[in-house]
């Protein structure tokens, strides 16, 4: 005989006509099911699974069915039995995609062979090592390997311990941080899928920022929410444009995606224009997910304002961790910060966030055993240097394209990275963006990230990381292919004939 666990059964219990067609009575097992030993005959309740409902453990619909081993297969059964082999891809999967390794994938990436290759599409510090991270935060690493304390599993939001660092670290007057308020995650980009996950349901609309990072895309789309994008504005510097933000806002939008500083424009909001988001936010009872995975990551002349410092009654997620600022990606070290305001979010969203975690046993703990030396001990000189570098590189990259006909670099003002317009009716031989940075490859060997990964053609992307010498090399390539494909316009060569 064996026994069969049915979901959304129909019968009761243990079928009665299993055996002798009777239960079996004296072992404490019913006709109609299992009594003496917590199991009713509706399912089984004594262990906290119900057929017709959740219970704390969450399991809805199962009932045990006692089959003898010996019943024939009906004629029926056999022939609902598949004839073939039919294993396809999930609908989720099929609507994943990353428009980055799209794009790229597409491209015909042949550089030249005289000239060696100079990568400035990597959004990774680490890739020519020239960006170490700080001897500190290494000897961390070291001493909670050899301490042989992290080398189990960890409770899905991370070490109790590891979690009071973190909120001890970014706790501010405006907004306080204690452990209960953050969640540890495989990187950021976890932290951004749980905060997304948590948020929205299939056919709701997320508000996320153009030019911005493709993964917001990638994420919700796979998961049935639909992304509406609002503008920035290159002349502003980047600002939102606020009256097409708010223009985008309808009864199915459950959250606004703020990246600052950011990704890909390098931009830093003022304090002011933070505020003026948090006013549309608050208006529309939206809450926000900030991406600031780059906050503190500014040059001197700015200041980076963390948005829940700012906010009074606008309920945050935080999403940051260690890859930038630390210059250490591959660790995959991220945390959520739950700033409520007003217990908006309550125990629903802290619940839902601790349930998505706990699909995955999140982020390695040795990292989480290291997290609290990281954050104390590493010296403000290091932050200092990276910024210098990331700064000097960026003035480099705009002074030498700035003078380069047919280019519109926009300084940035933090992050890692910088944003060049083309004005594409100089360059007819190319149809867009991604036409423009291919032909730069084969001709001068060096790749730009073009900006229709981001949605937004007729730019591309300039990381800033590279070492200093490899910059200027590639700023004068870029200048020679200029020269060679850039036509004035009509009006242009009769004025100059003129």
């Amino acid at each position: 005989m064996s026994y069969v666990i049915r979901m959304n059964g129909n019968s009761n219990g243990i079928q009665k006509d299993a055996l002798n067609g009777k239960g079996i009575g004296r072992n404490g097992i019913s006709e109609n099911g299992i009594d003496r030993n917590g199991v009713s005959k509706n399912g089984i309740n004594g262990n906290g699974f119900s057929v017709n409902g959740f219970d704390g453990n969450g399991f809805k619909g199962i009932s045990v069915h006692h089959v003898s081993a010996r019943v024939p297969v009906s004629a029926a059964k056999l022939k609902a039995r598949r004839q073939r082999w039919n294993v396809r891809a999930s609908e989720m999967s099929k609507n994943t995609l990353n428009p980055i390794r799209a794009i790229v994938d597409g491209m015909k990436l042949t550089p030249n062979p005289e000239k060696p290759m100079i990568a400035l599409s990597i959004g990774d510090p680490t890739v020519f090592g020239n960006l170490p991270t700080d001897e500190s935060v290494l000897q961390a690493m070291k001493d909670a390997i050899d301490s042989h304390k992290f080398n189990g599993y960890a409770p899905s939001v991370g070490y109790l311990q590891s979690r009071e660092a973190v909120a001890n670290f970014y706790s501010q007057a405006g907004a306080p941080l204690e452990a209960k308020d953050v969640i540890l995650t495989s990187g950021c980009s976890q932290a951004i899928e749980l905060a997304i996950s948590a948020l929205c349901n299939p056919g709701d609309n997320i508000l996320v920022p153009c030019p911005g990072f493709s993964l917001y895309k990638t994420l919700a789309v796979s998961v049935g929410v639909q992304v509406k994008f609002y503008n920035l504005l290159p002349e502003k510097s980047w600002e939102v444009d606020l009256q097409h933000l708010e223009s985008l806002i309808d009864d199915r939008t459950t959250c606004l995606i703020v990246n600052n500083p950011s990704n890909p424009c390098g931009s830093v909001f003022t304090k002011e224009h933070l505020r003026n988001i948090l006013a549309v936010a608050s208006r529309h009872c939206i809450p926000i997910l900030a991406d600031e995975i780059y906050g503190d990551m500014v040059f001197p002349s700015c200041e980076f304002h963390s948005l829940a410092n700012l906010s009074s009654d606008v309920p945050i997620l935080s999403c940051g961790g260690l890859a930038k600022r630390w210059l250490v990606p591959g660790w995959r070290m991220g945390w959520i910060l739950i700033h409520d305001r007003n217990n908006i979010f309550g125990s629903e969203i802290r619940e839902a966030l601790v349930k998505l975690s706990q699909r995955i046993l999140g982020a390695c703990t040795v990292v989480q055993g290291a997290l609290e030396s990281i954050l104390n001990n590493t010296q403000a000189e290091f932050y200092q240097s990276t910024i210098g570098f990331l700064k000097s590189n960026s003035e480099i990259c705009f002074a030498e394209l700035s003078t380069v006909p047919g280019l519109n670099p926009v300084m940035p003002s933090g992050a890692m990275y910088l944003m060049v317009g083309i004005e594409m009716e100089h360059f007819p031989e190319f149809q867009n963006d991604v036409d423009f940075t291919e032909r730069l490859v084969t001709e001068q060997s060096v790749f730009c990230l073009p900006a229709t990964a981001f949605e937004y053609p007729n730019f591309f992307r300039i990381v800033v990381t590279v070492p200093e010498e490899m910059m200027v090399e590639a700023c004068g390539r870029i200048r020679e292919f200029c020269a060679r494909h850039y036509r004035p316009l009509s009006q242009e060569s009769n004025d100059l004939d003129q």
